[in-house]
């Protein structure tokens, strides 16, 4: 087994997006980041936007069981440590309402969001508690969806209500192991994601409106600050929106 002084973290969907802007701030602040993700070339850019030494890529698919346990085993046995899980990976795809997403659909949906989520924090939990000195954090990213629907979005509605679940019972079910878990719900952070959000999103009313986005690495920091934090404090819960974006509301 291997060992090492720094702080290790995991984070998933490091390919694009929130979850390679996440990543390069946590290298930038002396994490040693495992960058997990399907597509490998993908993980590459990520390496070359952050700092190298700092970043090891493996691709892992977090709604395949056997890929996620082969992830955390290549931590295990590389770092004999995890200080850090950040459940980022997550689809939207395919978009509708409950009579129009199909039942493969729907299985999709929750393989990516939930699933992958949970199988990520099961092996997660079960090193951390296994090392010494035992403990460490996870963070799910939620979504304001976790709070609110857009129209036509119930898979990933549901999925992401069913995320403050799990992040309840991490937490909970966490701290006789010094185990802490949070949840970050973002509201149009401006990434590839969010880019038709920019240009024009259906509204509670039926109309589509252009919506205000925010500089995504907001975002991250706001992960990296709560990474950050000493195992005996904990952010639980952290919603960061565009400051004008139709959330709080009539709509």
């Amino acid at each position: 087994m291997g060992m090492t002084t720094e702080k290790v973290a995991v984070v998933t969907g490091a390919g694009s997006g929130l979850g390679r802007l996440i990543t390069i701030a946590l290298a930038d602040q002396g994490w040693f980041v495992v960058a997990a993700g399907r597509r490998f070339e993908l993980l590459e850019d990520t390496v070359g936007q952050a700092l190298p030494e700092m970043v090891l890529p493996v691709r892992a698919d977090v709604a395949d069981q056997d890929s996620v346990a082969a992830l955390f085993a290549t931590v295990r046995d590389r770092f004999g440590r995890l200080d850090l899980l950040v459940n980022n990976a997550g689809t939207g795809a395919p978009a509708g309402a409950v009579d129009e997403v199909s039942p493969d659909g729907w299985q999709s949906i929750v393989a990516t969001n939930l699933t992958g989520s949970f199988l990520c924090a099961h092996h997660a939990v079960g090193l951390m508690k296994a090392q010494d000195p035992m403990g460490g954090r996870i963070i799910n990213n939620g979504s304001i969806s976790a709070h609110a629907p857009r129209p036509r979005s119930v898979g990933y509605t549901v999925t992401k209500h069913a995320i403050t679940g799990l992040t309840k019972s991490i937490s909970l079910d966490g701290r006789p192991y010094n185990i802490a878990c949070g949840q970050i719900d973002i509201g149009n952070a401006n990434t590839a994601m969010t880019e038709r959000i920019a240009a024009g999103a259906p509204q509670a009313d039926g109309s589509v409106l252009a919506e205000p986005t925010f500089d995504a690495k907001l975002a991250a920091d706001a992960v990296v600050f709560m990474a950050g934090l000493p195992l005996d404090a904990n952010v639980q819960f952290l919603t960061i929106t565009a400051t004008t974006m139709p959330f709080i509301g009539r709509g």
